[in-house]
């Protein structure tokens, strides 16, 4: 696909979600306190508002679908605010895993930038599935199926970025690198949120080896 042809893309998608109506909130929905827990966790890291990427992306059609993009986003963080007040949840301001992913972002430049996004992308199918599969309770699962459909996009969008971006001298070494700070933040995450897995259904050591194989598979992307 062409920078075009994914701006096409998040624009369909925009309007598809103008016209969609939002997951009846008024229903209520019952989070077991871990799940609330992480979830809290989870909708901070989706509420940034994405200013310094859009101010790496440049101009014409890429920097039209980031900006689209940063919107999926903080609709992500929209959504799981509501499903927490639905369940009678305050969100959170912050938490620490959220500041470090955000201050090692900005620090680098977009191709970096990027490849630490695509971590957080990655370990995000992840999570959302389990949310879907394992919650038990219908609000959740559709607003965990919605999330999960958009991160399914977003992982070859930023692949398709990052494609060529390695010179074939230095790729076996920034790959590699790449991975072990994804094996880090993997291994971080499910610790952090390894209640909430276990209560959906998931152990850590299968949620880590998930997240390796969809990084794998985004890895054969580029």
């Amino acid at each position: 696909m062409t920078y075009a042809q994914w701006l096409q893309d998040f624009e369909i998608e925009a309007e598809r979600r103008e016209q969609r109506e939002d997951p009846h909130w008024a229903r209520g929905a019952r989070l077991h306190p871990d799940v609330a827990k992480s979830i809290q966790r989870f909708q901070v890291g989706e509420a940034g508002d994405g200013a310094n990427l859009i101010a790496k992306a440049g101009s014409g059609d890429y920097l039209a679908a980031v900006k689209l993009f940063v919107a999926e986003e903080q609709n992500h963080a929209r959504m799981l605010a509501e499903l927490l007040a639905a369940a009678g949840v305050p969100t959170i301001g912050a938490h620490w895993s959220d500041t470090v992913f955000v201050r090692l972002r900005r620090a680098l430049g977009l191709r970096l930038e990027l490849m630490v996004l695509l971590i957080a992308e990655v370990v995000a199918l992840r999570y959302y599935r389990a949310l879907r599969d394992g919650g038990g309770d219908p609000l959740l699962t559709e607003v965990a199926a919605r999330i999960l459909a958009d991160e399914e996009r977003h992982v070859p969008f930023h692949c398709h970025r990052l494609r060529g971006e390695f010179p074939k001298a230095v790729r076996a070494l920034v790959l590699g690198t790449w991975r072990v700070l994804l094996l880090g933040v993997t291994i971080t995450v499910a610790l952090d949120h390894g209640r909430a897995l276990r209560q959906l259904g998931v152990g850590r050591r299968e949620f880590a080896v998930d997240v390796l194989a969809a990084f794998d598979a985004a890895l054969a992307r580029l």
